[in-house]
């Protein structure tokens, strides 16, 4: 049994109470199109790019900006969030970003919309509308994240590890996110991370792998909960989505996400790259 069953839903429970008014369930995608067409019954939909994202690829971390969405999106500090995409883990990553500002009522799809939609449970084309609620103050805390400064002070540490969860290609430095690096990006990885794609967490059908299965995936690398583990990737998106899995399933004790990730460390000429 995974450390933190209760922070996942699988579908028939969501499916059980689609309707329950303190009840918020989230899709974040990169684009809207696949949420008009066909998205779960009463979700609410934030983008990518034009929520999460600034220009630069880094993550919005203001906390004004995140107060808003909460605002907008009828969610206040009793709702209950249910968070799910498109792409495989990014309900994870936004349970990272909701723990960030102080939000503990969250929950992750389990297969998120990949198994929704294999097991033919109900979709809706219509968009939902909900009505926005008071904006409440919230604040970052910085316990879950790291800065680069203290990243490079990890390198060759024997009590800490960094872990690569970008693909192989990325991580051998022939991309940069989803091209060769072009301008001053630079290809390759932090020297002495650990390599194991974020999607080796997951089985086929986008179901999280079980307890021993993503113990044994971790442990035969190196990533043991005797060590702090700093997760990183191109934008701190995977990384969230590892942090969730060695924190919450499998209950490392010490885990925080680099969220600058490969899209801030490889632009700074003066930090250390490998390929």
């Amino acid at each position: 049994m995974y450390a933190h069953p209760e922070v996942l839903v699988d579908t028939q429970w969501l499916q059980d109470h689609l309707t329950e008014p303190n009840l918020r369930i989230l899709e974040v995608d990169m684009s809207p199109d696949l949420y008009k067409d066909a998205h779960l019954p009463g979700a609410v939909f934030w983008s990518i790019f034009d929520d999460l994202l600034l220009p630069n690829l880094g993550q919005n971390l203001d906390a004004i900006a995140f107060q808003s969405l909460l605002s907008r999106s009828g969610i206040t500090p009793e709702t209950m969030v249910v968070a799910y995409g498109s792409y495989p883990g990014t309900g994870a990553w936004i349970f990272w970003l909701f723990k960030l500002f102080g939000h503990d009522n969250i929950r992750v799809l389990n297969g998120g919309y990949q198994t929704w939609k294999a097991e033919n449970r109900p979709l809706a084309a219509e968009l939902s509308t909900v009505s926005p609620v008071p904006e409440k103050a919230v604040a970052l805390n910085p316990d879950l994240r790291v800065l680069k400064e203290e990243v490079q002070t990890a390198i060759d540490h024997p009590n800490t590890a960094l872990l690569d969860v970008r693909t192989l290609e990325e991580f051998q430095g022939k991309i940069f996110l989803n091209q060769p690096p072009t301008g001053n990006e630079r290809g390759g990885h932090i020297p002495g991370a650990i390599h194991i794609e974020h999607l080796a967490a997951l089985n086929p059908d986008g179901t999280f792998k079980s307890f021993e299965e993503l113990q044994k995936l971790y442990g035969e690398k190196g990533i043991i909960r005797d060590r702090e583990i700093f997760p990183y990737c191109a934008i701190g998106g995977r990384s969230a989505f590892v942090w969730f899995v060695l924190k919450y399933l499998l209950g490392y004790p010490r885990v925080r996400n680099y969220d600058g990730s490969w899209n801030e460390w490889s632009r700074i000429s003066e930090l250390p790259v490998e390929s």
